[in-house]
C-alpha cells in the first residue's frame, strides 16, 4: 500500500507531539505523500485544494513507537516475523531496532516493509561483534545457518589483529545501520570498534556489560546506546571482569542500586548522552517464565525488580531512556510486547507517562538514528503516528484503544486487524 496521491487532513485532535510539550487540543495535522506538511489550530486550518479530510472527533494523536530492542530472526522463522511485524504497526510501533539477527532474512523483512509488501514497522538493524570464545553460544548457530558463526558479515569475532577498517565495511555491507557490540571484548577493543563505527558512519550499540568490558568502560567508548539495565549490577563487583560464561549471578537483593559505582556510571551516560535501552519487561515475560523452575523465577523477579531501580535512578540522573522489549507477546495476544515495556516504566520504575511516551517516540527514533525523520509531530517529518479514542497521558493502559495507526502516510485502520 502507498501513501494517498492527494493531501490528506486530519481533523481535530489533542496532540502530544513528542517534543517535551504538554499535548494540545483543537489541533490537525496535514500530511502531503510521506509527510507532515502542517500541525495546526484547527481554527487556522486552510485545507489544501483536494484533500481528503479525516475527521476524527477530539481524538488523541502521538507520534509512532519505537521498540528500540527486537529479535526478528533468531531463529529464522518468516511467518513468525511477518505476524509479529502485522501485530506491531497494528499496535503503534512504526520503527524498531533489531539487535543483530540472521540479517539474511532480516534484510529482506525491512526491505518488504519499506516497500510495502508486508505491513509492518521500519526496521533498523546491527551487525553484531564479539571475541572469538563468544562464538560457540547456540544462538550464532541458529543465525550463522550454512555459514560459520564468527566468519560472516553480520558476525564477526574480533581480536586485537582483526582489520576493523575491513570488518565495519563487512557489517555495512549487510545494509546494517550500527554494529552491535556484544561479548568478551577488552575496553580498548569496544573503543577502537566504536570510533571505527562512527568513523565509517554508522552507529556503536552494545550491552551495558560487555565482559571484560565493565559498564563504565562501554559507556567511555563513546557507544551510542546501551541494552539491559540490569547489567549494570556488574560495575559494584570490584573489578572483576569475567567472560560472557562466566560471569557471575546476580541474586535477589545482592545489588545496591545506590551503589557509588552504579551512580558514576549513569552520572557518565548522562554527561554524554548516552542512552539507556532499559528492557524492564522482559524479564516478566512468558519467553523467560514459561518452564522455568523455582530458582529461575526467583532471578528474574531479581532482574525485574533492579531493571525498575535502575531506570528510576537512570531517569532522575538525566540519563535518555528508550523503550525496548527483546521479547514479543504469545500469538493469541492482541497487542506487541512494547505496550508492557512502557506500562512497566510508568508503573515500575516510576516515570511519569509523558516521559515515558518520549522514551518512546522522540528518544526511541534517536536510539534508533532516525532522529531527524521521525519520532515527533513536526513539519517535515514522516507521517508516522497513532491516532488513539482515550488519552494515553491519563492511562498508558489507553494505548490499547488504537483507531488506526499511520505510517509513512499509509493507514493501518485497527479494526482491520486479525
Amino acid at each position: 500500500m502507498s501513501p494517498t496521491t492527494r493531501p490528506v487532513v486530519y481533523r481535530d485532535v489533542t496532540v502530544f507531539d513528542g517534543t517535551g510539550d504538554p499535548a494540545v487540543p483543537g489541533r490537525s495535522l496535514v500530511v502531503e505523500d510521506d509527510r507532515i506538511a502542517a500541525v495546526v489550530a484547527t481554527g487556522d486550518l486552510v485545507v489544501p485544494e483536494g484533500a481528503e479530510v479525516v475527521d476524527l472527533g477530539g481524538a488523541h494523536l502521538i507520534p509512532g513507537l519505537v521498540d528500540s530492542h527486537q529479535h526478528l530472526a533468531t531463529p529464522p522463522d518468516r511467518p513468525q516475523a511477518e505476524a509479529w511485524l502485522r501485530r506491531m504497526v497494528y499496535g503503534g510501533v512504526t520503527t524498531i531496532r533489531d539487535m543483530a539477527d540472521d540479517l539474511r532474512q532480516v534484510g529482506d523483512l525491512a526491505r518488504a516493509c519499506l516497500v510495502g509488501e508486508i505491513p509492518g514497522p521500519d526496521i533498523r538493524y546491527a551487525a553484531l561483534m564479539a571475541g572469538p570464545s563468544f562464538f560457540d553460544d547456540p544462538r550464532t548457530w541458529q543465525v550463522s545457518q550454512g555459514e560459520t558463526p564468527g566468519e560472516v558479515p553480520w558476525m564477526q569475532a574480533i581480536t586485537d589483529d582483526t582489520d576493523l577498517v575491513l570488518a565495519t565495511a563487512l557489517a555495512r555491507g549487510t545494509h546494517a545501520c550500527a554494529v552491535k557490540i556484544y561479548a568478551d571484548l577488552e575496553p580498548a577493543l569496544v573503543a577502537a570498534i566504536t570510533a571505527e563505527a562512527h568513523r565509517q558512519g554508522i552507529a556503536s550499540w552494545a550491552h551495558l556489560a560487555v565482559f571484560p568490558a565493565l559498564p563504565l568502560d562501554v559507556v567511555r567508548a563513546g557507544v551510542d546506546v546501551v541494552s539491559h539495565a540490569s547489567l549494570l549490577a556488574w560495575q559494584t563487583h570490584e573489578d572483576v571482569s569475567p567472560t560472557y560464561k562466566d560471569k557471575p549471578v546476580i541474586d535477589r537483593g545482592s545489588v545496591d542500586p545506590d551503589h557509588p559505582r552504579i551512580a558514576a556510571v549513569l552520572d557518565e551516560m548522562a554527561a554524554r548522552g548516552t542512552i539507556l535501552d532499559v528492557t524492564a519487561s522482559m524479564w516478566e515475560s512468558e519467553d523467560v517464565l514459561e518452564d522455568a523452575d523455582e530458582a529461575e523465577r526467583d532471578r528474574a523477579a531479581g532482574h525485574a525488580e533492579l531493571s525498575a531501580q535502575i531506570a528510576a535512578r537512570a531517569y532522575a540522573a538525566g540519563v535518555p531512556i528508550s523503550t525496548g522489549s527483546d521479547y514479543e507477546t504469545p500469538a493469541g495476544d492482541a497487542f506487541p510486547a512494547l505496550h508492557r515495556e512502557l506500562l512497566f516504566l510508568h508503573e515500575r520504575a516510576g516515570i511519569p507517562a509523558a516521559d515515558v511516551l518520549v522514551a518512546a517516540t522522540r528518544t526511541g527514533a534517536r536510539s534508533a538514528g532516525v532522529e531527524a525523520q521521525t519520532g515527533t509531530l513536526e513539519p517535515g517529518k514522516r507521517a508516522d503516528f497513532v491516532v488513539l479514542d482515550a488519552d494515553p497521558l491519563a492511562d498508558l493502559r489507553h494505548l490499547d484503544r488504537i483507531r488506526m495507526t499511520v505510517k509513512r502516510g499509509v493507514r493501518h485502520l485497527r479494526e482491520d486487524y486479525r
